[in-house]
């Protein structure tokens, strides 16, 4: 009986239900896609560091953990000193710079012949390697994203590149200069961000990496091996934070707009509220059956909500593909459950506590 009066109420207002529904869904994807984003687009930079095929990552003193952030004040003769070190197969500068023309992208300045024998060389789609001082080269997914084209003229850092190829993703950027040109567009002459190395074995890593220290003592050195562990968001405490709070505003406009429907609710039924009272319904009775109705509004909402994100992820692939987002999380998804049932619960209790303290005379003399 109690089942059917709960599935009247919630189908007497179609308009609020489906509201209160819409708020519980975008509750859970907030907190999906938020979550998703962030971990692909460190799992996703993460993956393409790891493409450009080098065992070892130095960088400067004090060099930011994003790769896109570090300056460049490491003189490039400094290639010449790595390479001397045993074990040393080669070794790639690459200048970085951030573009945010289009979007954001990390920009790489390279040396073509270093960079190939670290990274075993471009996949080649459209047109050939950088030659000219304004040639560009961008990856297959940018140039989807952006509708780049061979032999295109692209204006980036207030200079005019000419597109001599498309390239398979997962070399480290999405676009790539000729390492002079970067230098003279960024005014930083004969410096590298960062270099990659590569050695005659994997299996020498720890021992490049001990000798790279002796040699740079202040420098930051680490195996890419190291630097894939450590690309999640809980190495990130400002990337954390960011979650947590969009995962807050997410549960908060969950809260509220269950909260005031059901308030709503309540003071519409006031009458039958009044009816229930006299015919000997308890005050633990009525709270059930509010909470009730409003976990069914709730798991309406959790499964929406699931559904909506993976629809949601699948058109930013189609539409932006140069925003990875993850997969649902089983651990999320459960996380964001909890979190929409909580919320839910919380903001019915109110006027469900308020409804049970109704005097039945004065709900049932309610106009």
């Amino acid at each position: 009986m109690a089942g059917k009066m709960i599935v009247a109420n919630i189908l007497h207002r179609p308009i609020r239900t489906i509201v209160s529904i819409l708020a519980v869904a975008i509750e859970v994807g907030m907190v999906l896609l938020v979550v998703g984003m962030t971990n692909g687009m460190l799992h996703e930079g993460a993956k393409r560091v790891e493409g450009v095929g080098a065992d070892v990552m130095v960088q400067p003193p004090g060099a930011s953990f994003f790769l896109g952030l570090t300056v460049a004040p490491m003189p490039l003769k400094l290639a010449d000193r790595l390479k001397e070190v045993g074990h040393v197969q080669a070794v790639a500068p690459v200048l970085l710079h951030f573009n945010t023309t289009n979007g954001l992208n990390l920009m790489y300045g390279i040396d073509m012949a270093s960079f190939d024998s670290v990274s075993g060389g471009f996949v080649y789609y459209e047109g050939g390697p950088l030659q000219h001082p304004d040639d560009i080269l961008v990856d297959d997914w940018y140039a989807k994203a952006n509708k780049v084209e061979l032999g295109q003229t692209l204006n980036l850092i207030n200079h005019d590149f000419h597109v001599a190829g498309i390239v398979e993703h997962g070399k480290g950027a999405r676009i790539f200069i000729l390492l002079q040109t970067m230098e003279d567009l960024m005014g930083a002459h004969d410096k590298a961000s960062i270099f990659f190395v590569k050695c005659t074995d994997p299996g020498y890593t720890d021992d490049v990496v001990d000798s790279f220290q002796s040699l740079l003592p202040k420098y930051q050195i680490m195996p890419v091996r190291q630097y894939m562990s450590m690309m999640t968001s809980n190495s990130l405490p400002a990337l954390t934070d960011f979650v947590r709070a969009m995962i807050g505003v997410a549960v908060a406009i969950g809260f509220l707009v269950i909260f005031l429907g059901m308030y709503t609710t309540i003071t519409e039924r006031t009458r039958e509220i009044g009816i229930l009272k006299s015919l000997g319904a308890s005050k633990t009775y009525i709270i059930q059956a509010i909470l009730e109705e409003a976990a069914l509004l709730g798991a309406a909402g959790i499964v929406a909500g699931c559904i909506g994100t993976i629809v949601a992820r699948r058109l930013v692939m189609i539409y932006f593909p140069t925003i990875s987002v993850d997969p649902l999380d089983g651990v999320w998804v459960l996380r964001a459950t909890l979190l929409a049932i909580a919320g839910t619960l919380v903001g019915a209790f109110y006027p469900a506590l308020r409804a049970a303290q109704l005097d039945p005379v004065d709900a049932l003399a309610y106009e």
